[in-house]
């Protein structure tokens, strides 16, 4: 039931406008590469305000003036906002791209090679300090089963999921 309930939400999110404040995010095991292959929908508005206050500075996220700060920015933020654990130890995360949809970012993020044994733990604290509301959604893929979904929310920003 709590599957049926965050995909309603996803898809409600994804054909509406900005009506809470939510972020998306899918994260795979590819088998081949042994690596978690992540991609996260964030709100580019949300993102900005957020951003401005991790670094303190004003930063325009459509129009950046300076291209390169502009995507060390995000990937420090994202990679802080973002930590996996994979049988209890930490796995390192790489910003590898984004890219802009109309009100929202899609950012992808790789892992380094890891194995699946017994679980993975998962935190997802973007937008959390700006916005008290803000829900992060996240569909955990392993082996090619069905996904597994966390709610992830202030005051809970991570879970584990033993699998």
């Amino acid at each position: 039931m709590q599957h049926l309930y965050i995909c309603l939400i996803s898809l409600g999110w994804l054909v509406s406008t900005h009506p809470f404040f939510i972020s998306l995010t899918e994260i795979r095991y590819n088998e081949t590469s042994q690596k978690l292959e992540i991609a996260e929908k964030i709100f580019w508005d949300d993102l900005e305000v957020s951003l401005e206050k991790f670094h303190g500075t004003s930063i325009d996220v459509l129009n950046p003036s300076d291209k390169k700060l502009f995507d060390e920015q995000v990937k420090a933020y994202l990679l802080e906002q973002n930590k996996i654990w994979v049988d209890g130890k930490a796995v390192s995360l790489n910003l590898i791209g984004y890219e802009v949809e109309e009100e929202a970012i899609w950012f992808y993020i790789e892992s380094t090679q890891t194995t699946f044994d017994k679980s993975i733990k998962v935190q997802n604290s973007v937008l959390l300090a700006e916005h008290d509301s803000q829900q992060n959604i996240v569909h955990v893929y392993v082996n090619g089963n069905s996904p597994k979904s966390l709610l992830l929310r202030k005051d809970h920003e991570s879970e584990q999921l033993d699998l």
